[in-house]
Formats: C-alpha cells, structure tokens, sequence
C-alpha cells in the first residue's frame, strides 16, 4: 500500500483489526466472527474509497463477494 501512496490511509489498521489473526496467522475464529472481520474490512476500503475521490460502491459489494466465495456459492 505504501507503494501505491495508500499508506497514510493504513496507519491505525493494525490496531483496528489486532486480534482477528492469531500468532501462526490463521484466522482467530474463537474472538471474532468472520462476517463481523468481513464487514469490518469493507468498512475501510469505503473508507479510502472516500478519502481518495473513488468510488464507494466499488467496494461496497466487498463483503458479499468474500462471504459468497467462502460459502461456496458462485451464484
């Protein structure tokens, strides 16, 4: 993101999802659920979707995308 001049937007994310990953980088499921982790990140792509001038509807339908990816539905 620092490449791409996103990272001044990336600052606090660290600290905005600490604890949704645990120390071998799975996926804390016993302290967050995932749909909660999912809305959380499309949260903050809208975010920067905002502060850069884009278009927030673009990541707007992130969390459907990812949920129905991971519940096996392509449809």
């Amino acid at each position: 993101m620092g490449r791409l001049g996103w990272g001044r937007h990336f600052e606090g994310l660290a600290a905005r999802l600490d604890g949704a990953f645990g120390a071998d980088g799975l996926f804390a499921h016993d302290r967050l659920r995932f749909v909660d982790f999912v809305d959380d990140v499309e949260d903050l792509l809208e975010e920067v979707a905002r502060q850069e001038g884009g278009d927030e509807e673009a990541a707007d339908d992130f969390e459907e995308f990812v949920l129905r990816h991971y519940a096996g539905d392509s449809g």
